[in-house]
């Protein structure tokens, strides 16, 4: 008679132990899938990450503030209009800063439309903005006569230069690898949605499928003279 309980006890830790496998099966939630995709897909329909956002805001930055300290600088020399009809209509490469502005005019412009009109996701737009920036600064530097010229002769092609390479750090490092890892977040989730609908062919109601509060290990019904085990 010993045998038998044994064996009965046998039986029922082996179901128990195989109870967390379906548990974990059946905890795969099909809502919370599927609206972690409509998440992403919302996402998707806004035509724009955040962080993409940031870096247009950043260029435009660059652009402005570019803008402010040319400005700041045709003043300080005497007059917007004099000093203007000076740098733009009598242009000369080794005085005027006229050319470091439309730089950061092309900047823009090519940071723009490929990154927020064409959503672009690779960084040669970017390189070749930076190459030219860099280029041409340098040339600047060593060709002109800017340093002769005050203290705006080293703000603005230094300003320039930084705010360029910034633009590629943040590209480079922020915006493609964010924007790369939400897309697998969203590949890896809709993957697990499709598992569980194959898991799960239709909504379970808490009647379907439930686990019984407690059973008392070891308990069996004797019908006749054998033992029956009951689970």
């Amino acid at each position: 008679m010993n045998r038998v309980p044994n064996d009965a006890e046998n039986a029922h830790s082996s179901s128990v132990e195989s109870c967390p496998s379906l548990r974990d099966v059946h905890s795969i939630n099909p809502a919370q899938l599927m609206a972690r995709i409509e998440s992403y897909d919302g996402r998707e329909k806004k035509g724009i990450s955040d962080v993409r956002r940031t870096f247009c805001l950043f260029v435009t930055f660059d652009l402005l503030f570019i803008t402010l300290l040319w400005i700041i600088e045709l003043n300080v020399k005497g007059g917007i209009e004099t000093t203007l009809e000076k740098e733009v209509l009598q242009y000369d490469y080794s005085s005027s800063y006229f050319d470091i502005f439309l730089l950061a005019v092309f900047r823009f412009k090519v940071l723009i439309l490929a990154y927020a009109m064409c959503r672009l996701r690779h960084w040669w737009a970017i390189a070749f903005t930076t190459a030219v920036t860099s280029a041409f600064l340098l040339a600047k530097v060593i060709i002109s006569q800017l340093f002769s010229q005050g203290a705006f002769g080293y703000v603005l092609p230094i300003i320039s230069f930084i705010l360029a390479w910034i633009e590629t750090w943040f590209l480079d490092f922020k915006v493609l690898p964010q924007e790369a890892e939400e897309e697998n977040r969203f590949l890896i989730a809709q993957d697990a949605s499709e598992r569980a609908a194959l898991l799960h062919p239709g909504v379970l109601s808490d009647g379907q499928f439930y686990s019984p509060p407690e059973s008392v290990a070891g308990s069996y019904v004797c019908i006749m003279n054998g033992c029956s085990y009951w689970h």
